[in-house]
């Protein structure tokens, strides 16, 4: 695709073009890991290659399912990142120091749940609807086998996969056919989708399940640098980072909350109660619904970066398209980032033409048949 370079009607130098591969599968299989809203590897590896030399601090404050962090390790950069779900910890960390699959296999040998972990009464004949017995009890007991106490890297590297294999459209999951992983239904529509099809929960081995999906996330080897084990990864707000000293950040690649279009708590109900999260005392997982709140939030969010940033640090601001087109986020970013004391350097589009039918959608990509990122470069001011 050619690159277009215009002005638009911000004085923002704007750039259109495919400046990544649209191809879904380029990237390192280890970033395979479900979760909603997530962009694709290639758009962080883009701004790492083009600005961090090895050793570089990589930052993401929105860093969801961990894409900025791998790709910055895999580049030989340090990892920091930070969200308020604390289910990001969970899905991130044992990707950014992730275990031998010999030692996952052997842990999922030995590993013993417990027979009789106590049931949740309030939901068990809920999360039937989703699971066989059998494979509920098994779950049950991983549930119990996790909260024993601080989890080593092959027990976290478990859980984690064990977390994304919840839920799913495929055998390859735990449950029945539902929606996709990164999307739990609740237990009244995953009745009414039993009911549509006809289908009753079947039994799924868990083990093998966990150990299939281990083996697809760690079937191409990993740089020797990779395993640094220096990642800080943060659960908190992400206009305040005091853990991350002044001046660190070499370059910030994320995609923040969009406007009123993902409620992440509620879509990864599920997991959280797997995994027994809740939101930090004080902290609240952003959904934000009115522009101008969003933009007065992002101000808050530029202020911080811009401490956290080196002089000559950079800022990929990733917002995409909310509303079909009607609002460009964009716009507000420039506004909050100027407030917030960084200066916007240019608009990255980049265009993709794609031939995939999302069905679950309903989307024809004869009529929608453009992917398309939208980021906002930054510079400190």
């Amino acid at each position: 695709m050619q690159r277009v370079f215009e002005i638009n009607q911000n004085n923002l130098p704007t750039e259109t073009g495919e400046f990544w591969t649209a191809k879904q599968r380029a990237g390192h299989p280890i970033h395979e890991v479900s979760y909603r809203a997530c962009f694709k590897p290639q758009l962080p590896a883009y701004f790492i290659r083009r600005h961090c030399a090895p050793e570089a601090a990589v930052y993401d404050p929105f860093m969801g399912r961990g894409t900025t962090l791998i790709e910055a390790q895999l580049h030989g950069c340090r990892a920091i990142g930070n969200d308020a779900n604390p289910l990001c910890k969970v899905l991130a960390a044992p990707r950014l120091n992730p275990p031998a699959l010999s030692e996952v296999q052997e842990r999922l040998k030995q590993a013993e749940l417990p027979s009789d972990a106590e049931k949740d009464a309030a939901l068990h004949d809920d999360l039937l609807a989703f699971f066989h017995e059998e494979t509920l009890r098994e779950i049950y007991g991983w549930r119990a086998y996790f909260r024993r106490g601080k989890l080593d890297a092959a027990d976290a590297w478990i859980q984690m996969v064990a977390c994304g294999r919840l839920t799913g459209h495929s055998p390859g999951f735990f449950s029945v056919y539902t929606l996709p992983p990164n999307l739990a239904a609740s237990p009244a529509s995953q009745r009414k989708i039993n009911a549509r099809r006809g289908q009753t929960p079947e039994y799924r081995d868990t083990r093998a399940l966990i150990l299939r999906k281990s083996k697809s996330l760690l079937r191409r080897p990993l740089p020797t640098h990779y395993r640094r084990g220096d990642a800080l990864l943060l659960t908190g707000s992400a206009d305040s980072a005091p853990q991350i000293p002044d001046g660190s950040v070499d370059l910030v690649v994320t995609s923040p909350p969009f406007l009123d279009t993902v409620d992440y708590m509620r879509d990864n109900w599920l997991r959280m109660w797997f995994c027994g999260l809740e939101p930090p005392s004080g902290v609240s997982v952003w959904q934000l619904r009115s522009l101008s709140e969003w933009t007065a939030r992002m101000v808050g969010v530029f202020a911080e970066l811009r401490r956290t940033l080196k002089a000559d640090g950079l800022v990929a601001f990733e917002v995409g398209e909310v509303r079909r087109g009607s609002v460009l986020l964009e716009e507000a970013v420039v506004r909050a980032a100027l407030e917030g004391g960084l200066s916007p350097s240019r608009l990255l589009i980049n265009e993709q033409r794609f031939t995939k039918t999302a069905n679950c959608w309903g989307v024809s990509n004869n009529r929608k048949g453009t992917n398309s990122n939208r980021i906002v470069v930054l510079k400190k001011g």
